[in-house]
């Protein structure tokens, strides 16, 4: 059983204007095989706490602390992040281009294990999660996600799930872009992912759809960079009636 605990974050982001503040506080413990659902409005600050919690250079932690079992996430650089047990799936993968996905998937495998896995049984990994999720064998030798559809790129985040089985995946809003079917596509892969490795899911996301295939065991609404609720599934169906309107503008927090 491992815990990914967040204590009073406080993130800004640098703009022309100076340093921004966008979290101001969140607290949320996530454990081992929990699913927990950040829900809210566009601006609230779901994004900003995937890409902090990733190490992105681009977001300042100005006060709070952030623990993986203990130990200061927050003082590991970006890789050590990810050979601690977080994976973050992002919003917008990017192109690389000259890198093939199958060296990128067993060089990436090797650096979290700590060594290269074994050529037959890796191949068969590989190649079992992808037609699990309906990739086209041939991508293997294309460069990652270029050319990509964005249906295609989502899929690939999840293949990445799936083989380097973190302990926490940050899964920030894996659902845009998706038409049904790859929306349930991607759901099965992330439902698989955890049953076979009991990983802790953060999934963020705008809309309850997704969290038809995806179950959460609970729903945090993020509003001016805090929780401003917290509750079950049933929190995900009231916000699906009644939108977000009750709490923006008002800031207050009602957890």
């Amino acid at each position: 059983m491992s815990t990914l605990e967040i204590r009073d974050l406080h993130v800004s982001v640098e703009t022309k204007e100076g340093p921004k503040p966008i979290l101001r506080g969140v607290d949320l413990t996530i454990s081992s095989g929990e699913t927990h659902a950040i829900m809210g409005p566009n601006g609230s600050g779901k994004s900003t706490l995937a890409s902090a919690l990733a190490g992105h250079p681009k977001y300042e932690v100005t006060s709070g602390t952030v623990t993986l079992d203990g130990e200061d996430v927050l003082e590991m650089s970006v890789d050590e992040r990810a050979r601690a047990g977080i994976f973050l799936a992002m919003q917008y993968p990017v192109e690389v281009p000259g890198v093939s996905v199958a060296n990128f998937l067993r060089t990436a495998k090797t650096a979290i294990a700590g060594e290269a896995p074994a050529l037959r049984t890796w191949g068969k990994e590989v190649k079992s999660a992808m037609e699990n999720l309906r990739i086209d064998p041939a991508f293997a030798e294309r460069s990652v996600n270029e050319g990509f559809s964005g249906g295609e790129k989502k899929r690939h985040e999840i293949l990445q799930l799936e083989l380097f089985k973190p302990t926490f995946a940050i899964l920030d809003e894996t659902d845009s872009g998706l038409d049904v079917d790859a929306l349930r596509i991607v759901s099965e892969g992330v439902n698989r992912a955890k049953e076979t490795t009991d990983v802790g899911v953060l999934l963020i996301t705008h809309y309850t759809r997704i969290l038809r295939y995806i179950k959460p065991d609970f729903v945090h609404v993020f509003v001016d960079g805090k929780v401003a609720e917290e509750g079950g599934p049933e929190l995900a169906e009231r916000l699906e009636n009644e939108g977000y309107d009750r709490y923006v503008g008002t800031g207050a927090t009602m957890a």
